[in-house]
């Protein structure tokens, strides 16, 4: 019932393994929630029992039997205690395995997206989205199997409160009915304006962390620290003002179910018309009761949030799934048409023009990275209608800013063909005029270069994103500024290797550069402001 209840909430389906797992911490809840009831109710009605056996003398105290409910006190307080303990266990177990199942699967649409219609979004707020928006869901699988299990906890109470009588029972009823009503309609709409204004700030916050983090040294070197710092402390401001109000709201529901509990133990007490022992045990139980409440309470306040972060993900859950070979396969060479020029596979290609004048949005398209602004056509057909994974498999891109992951040089490469050997390595970095740096490097291919490249300078990120793009082994390369940073010898001996790599394996070449020195590997210019 609760799997198919949380299914219906999340956003991907549940695998089989998580659907397991919340059923058992389901029945785990109800046996911990309906144990921890009886185990109250009837300690209240020993402890009672037992005074009044020792009140009225040593026959009575002779007479009671002592023996079978203290051994179903601790029978029950072990249960109680196994259950929880079962409940957390399964219950977060499916939590991790449905989270991490949820990430993995948004990432890879994200990554594999066709950047010619996928969203733009910033770095800082797709790991908002696919960190704290998906934490919000949490919720679903830890704290909704609750539910059904405190209404079975509350069914167990009314049973032991009508021992009580039956009037006892029907005012625990209503008292009930008056707190589920407030819990399921105020938490939610007093929460949601802020549980929206704690998923942006957390967003903001997180973009504005990376991007500062990228422009550290500029913020150095201009002294700008002050001023990002006011930035970040304003918005980690609004951030708490909206945790706040939400913890507010969270005690108000705390608040209500105490003075609930109260308002329903003198309920009962007054009207029971049982024997003082079975008045303790109904006492007890319509506090234990109201106490079962307190799940659904928890998971009323959160209910905005949860609301928040599945809308906020609904920008990578409408990106297609992406094919299940996320490496394109290997294809006929296809000519390219750039405006009204047609280029045959194996020809070279310079894009000329001032800066700014759309020489990387042209590289850019070709690569399928983003909507084409000018006439452009793979094997005749405009690339605006071309399957992404065809034009992946056509093209190998090396831009002019690119990104490196935080992990070996050789990870890097494998970027472009997961199986390629250390000996495809240093050829492809030999051409790029990189291996004498990474032979100098602690651990050779091996080594870590950090976030983004770290102990890489710019013209050598520039290097071995050209190396990586070589080993791709595309019938085209795209090149964006490829000698940008570099001295006039590395430069030429860049070219020179370059053009021998091209002239072995007869593949294709689109450059963009303000540069002369590599403008001398393309045997055709193509002005951009002739394309449109």
């Amino acid at each position: 019932m609760i799997g198919p209840m949380i299914g219906r909430r999340f956003p991907l389906p549940l695998p089989p393994r998580v659907r397991s797992r919340i059923a058992l911490g389901l029945l785990a809840a109800l046996a911990a929630g309906a144990g921890g009831l009886v185990l109250l109710a009837l300690s209240g009605w020993f402890i009672t029992a037992a005074a009044l056996a020792g009140a009225s003398g040593a026959a009575a105290i002779a007479a009671f039997n002592y023996l079978l409910p203290s051994a179903a006190i601790r029978g029950l307080a072990v249960v109680r205690t196994a259950a929880r303990y079962g409940e957390r266990l399964w219950s977060h177990e499916a939590a991790l395995h449905a989270l991490a199942g949820l990430r993995g699967a948004l990432f890879t649409r994200l990554a594999l997206a066709d950047g010619r219609t996928a969203p733009d979004l910033a770095s800082g707020d797709a790991s908002a989205r696919l960190i704290g928006d998906i934490a919000a869901l949490e919720d679903l699988i830890v704290r909704r199997p609750g539910i059904p299990a405190a209404a079975g906890t509350m069914l167990v109470g009314l049973g032991a409160a009508a021992l009580a009588g039956w009037l006892a029972a029907l005012l625990l009823a209503g008292v009930l009915a008056l707190l589920l009503a407030a819990l399921a309609l105020l938490p939610p709409r007093l929460s949601a304006a802020s549980a929206a204004a704690a998923a942006a700030s957390t967003a903001a916050l997180r973009a504005m962390l990376i991007d500062y983090a990228a422009a550290r040294s500029e913020i150095i070197t201009y002294g700008l620290a002050p001023r990002v710092t006011a930035l970040l402390v304003a918005e980690t401001d609004r951030l708490d003002a909206a945790q706040r109000q939400l913890a507010r709201i969270e005690a108000a529901s705390g608040g209500l179910l105490i003075a609930g509990s109260a308002i329903a133990s003198a309920a009962v007490l007054l009207t029971s018309t049982a024997a003082a022992p079975l008045t303790a045990l109904a006492v007890l139980a319509a506090s234990a009761t109201v106490e079962a409440v307190a799940a659904i309470a928890r998971s009323s306040v959160r209910e905005a949030a949860v609301s928040e972060g599945t809308e906020r993900l609904r920008v990578l859950l409408s990106l297609p799934e992406p094919e299940r070979a996320a490496t394109p396969p290997t294809a006929e060479p296809l000519p390219i048409g750039i405006g009204t020029a047609s280029v045959a596979p194996g020809s070279r290609v310079a894009l000329t023009g001032p800066s700014g004048s759309g020489k990387t949005r042209v590289i850019e398209a070709l690569a399928g990275l983003r909507a084409s602004a000018h006439a452009l056509t793979l094997g005749g057909t405009p690339l605006a209608a071309m399957p992404a994974a065809t034009i992946r498999a056509q093209v190998a891109l090396a831009p002019q800013e690119p990104m490196l992951i935080a992990g070996t040089v050789a990870d890097n490469l494998r970027l472009a063909r997961p199986s390629v050997d250390a000996a495809a390595m240093e050829a492809a970095l030999r051409t790029a005029q990189l291996w004498a740096r990474v032979e100098r490097m602690p651990q050779g291919l091996d080594t870590l270069l950090g976030e983004d490249g770290g102990v890489l300078s710019g013209g050598e990120r520039k290097r071995l994103s050209i190396a990586r793009a070589l080993l791709a082994e595309r019938p085209w390369l795209l090149l964006d500024e490829p000698s940008e940073g570099l001295d006039g010898a590395t430069e030429a001996a860049l070219v020179t290797a370059l053009d021998a790599w091209l002239a072995a394996r007869g593949t294709g070449l689109v450059i963009a550069s303000h540069r002369a020195a590599p403008l001398a590997l393309a045997r055709t210019h193509l002005p951009v402001s002739a394309l449109s």
